[in-house]
């Protein structure tokens, strides 16, 4: 077995320049299998950001609401017929809605406000650099992400602008709170929010409800549903995945980072075939020699598949470290790249597949070949 490593390793690396020229072909095709996947992957992370950090394992929607930023408003009564029910430790009001940001250059820029009390802890701002989160309940005071300070025309903690025409003051800073559709989330007290974004005092976009630990959840889901009326009610991987497929697979946007991860996939695989296939075609006189020498189609087999297996290894190692890099060059972007352990491991397993298919195709023409050719050079 040694020998038929020795061998491959051999044939791949005497020809340095064609073996760079398959190492091209191999890592250009798994990075950008890697890109688009993680681009896809980015974007089905960034439209539940918000729902990944709420604390409630229940959330009572207006019937049909597809997603997290759903317009559409429920009756907040039923915020106090869920909160004495049995099993419920709290039911939060929530009251989300697009408001204008006025910059103190008289500018205009859409903002995505997000109000609750925050004395319950149901949502706040979440991956606070600076500031304080409890300010934000005392007086018209926000918190906002800092990779929004140049759009909203402020330097930190202690800028002023304007929501709704109304002063406001900025509290505490975030990290990494992004908006996949690039309008700033700005975090508000559950009453400042009904005021910038207009949202009557007897409604509310939604009410995040929490369990007690001791309660029966399926029964507490059941009791919860009965009372709701024309309101809907989910848990919170329900609600995760109902956003997540409404805009990976009911949008554009989602539709076009699908297709451009399967045609990312296709396009790879088509590229390290062609190459592989090209490289092993260029060595058929040294498998002509081998078969003249008297090996058996089972050794050029397993020299030919251990060729595919090193091609793969090593092209896969370089495409990993260089999507490590394209991961941190994006993680502060509007649409970060997400690689995550499983897509590694499958990215790993397709490389292979693709590097040891190749070579299988290019063991059909090395068995054809005449030995006699290799005299005859």
């Amino acid at each position: 077995m040694s020998l038929v490593l020795t061998l491959a390793s051999r044939n791949l690396f005497h020809d340095r320049l064609r073996f760079v020229a398959t190492m091209v072909g191999i890592v250009f095709s798994v990075v950008l299998v890697m890109v688009q996947m993680g681009l896809f992957l980015g974007f089905g992370r960034m439209v539940t950001t918000m729902i990944d950090h709420a604390s409630a394992d229940l959330w009572i929607l207006p019937k049909g609401a597809k997603c997290f930023e759903d317009p559409s408003l429920i009756d907040v009564k039923l915020r106090d017929r869920v909160a004495t029910m049995d099993g419920v430790s709290s039911a939060v009001p929530l009251v989300i809605g697009f408001s204008d940001w006025r910059l103190e250059s008289g500018e205009l820029t859409p903002v995505f406000i997000v109000g609750a009390d925050l004395r319950d802890g149901s949502l706040q701002p979440f991956n606070v650099v600076d500031g304080n989160v409890q300010a934000l309940t005392q007086g018209a005071n926000v918190a906002v992400d800092r990779s929004y300070f140049d759009r909203l025309g402020i330097s930190g903690v202690g800028s002023t602008a304007e929501i709704r025409g109304r002063k406001v003051r900025v509290v505490a800073v975030t990290d990494g709170i992004r908006s996949f559709a690039t309008t700033p989330y700005v975090f508000v007290d559950l009453k400042n929010a009904r005021n910038y974004t207009g949202t009557p005092r007897d409604r509310a976009s939604s009410v995040l409800v929490r369990l007690k630990s001791d309660a029966d959840r399926e029964k507490a889901l059941s009791e919860i549903r009965a009372q709701a009326g024309d309101a809907e009610v989910l848990t919170s991987d329900d609600f995760r995945s109902r956003s997540r497929s409404f805009w990976l697979f009911g949008t554009g946007a989602g539709a076009a980072l699908f297709a451009g991860a399967l045609l990312g996939v296709i396009v790879g695989t088509v590229i390290v075939a062609q190459t592989l296939y090209s490289s092993t075609k260029d060595h058929l006189n040294e498998f002509a020699t081998l078969r003249a020498m008297g090996s058996s189609n089972g050794y050029i087999y397993t020299v030919i598949i251990y060729q595919a297996l090193i091609n793969a290894v090593i092209g896969f190692a370089i495409a990993a470290g260089i999507g490590s890099i394209v991961v941190q060059m994006t993680a502060k972007s509007a649409l970060p790249i997400v690689v995550t352990p499983w897509l590694m491991a499958a990215l790993f397993a397709l490389t292979v597949v693709m590097c040891v298919a190749s070579g299988i195709g290019a063991i059909i023409r090395v068995v054809r070949i005449d030995p006699a050719t290799v005299f005859m050079r």
